[in-house]
Order: C-alpha cells, then structure tokens, then sequence
C-alpha cells in the first residue's frame, strides 16, 4: 500500500531517487536529490546517510552541506549540524554566494 507523505513526496518518486543513486552511485547529484526526498519525508536518519555520500563525492557542494545540516537538525544532532552548516557558509562565500551564507546564518543563529 502506497501512502502519500505530506508534502506530497510519493513513494513512486522516492523509489526513483533510489534507483537514480544505485545506477549512479559517483553522482553527488544522484545522491542529494535521494537525500532532498528523504528530508522532505522527515527521514533524517536516510537523509543524512544520503547527503553524507553527496558532499564526500563532492567536498563543495554547499546546497548539499546545507540540506545535511538540516537533516542533522531534524535528527537532533545540532553539534554536527553546526559544524556542516560552518563549513557550508564559508563555501558559500568563497563561492560567491553572499544570500545563501546568510540563509545559514539564520539556520546556525537557530541552533543556540
């Protein structure tokens, strides 16, 4: 039986994701948008297994540092939240990326 999580994530497309990352298992992407689903459905525990592989596929993927910060925040590990959400902001700016470092900075100042 098929159920239909909030957000509207269908098991269809999460199976999807799966695959994808099984297929293409040196794919950050593959492995991120797996995560993305995972975090959408509020499991933190897949979805920081799966963004774990994205960011040690690709150590500057910053969307990928973010969205595993805040699947440690789901999971209530706020000490590996802040660090990953540390190390995301300083790509972020190194990047070039000025409004996604101050996104993570109103995720971090969240973290107190």
């Amino acid at each position: 039986m098929a159920l239909l999580y909030q957000g509207g994530m269908s098991d269809a497309r999460l199976e999807q994701f799966k695959q994808m990352a099984a297929e293409f298992p040196d794919s950050p992407m593959a492995h991120f948008s797996l995560g993305k689903a995972y975090l959408e459905r509020r499991q933190y525990a897949e979805a920081v297994k799966s963004l774990e592989a994205a960011v040690r596929l690709d150590a500057s993927y910053a969307a990928a540092l973010v969205s595993l910060g805040d699947a440690h925040v789901g999971a209530g590990q706020e000490a590996q939240a802040r660090e990953v959400l540390g190390r995301a902001r300083e790509l972020a700016l190194a990047q070039g990326h000025p409004g996604l470092a101050e996104e993570i900075d109103e995720r971090l100042s969240e973290l107190s």
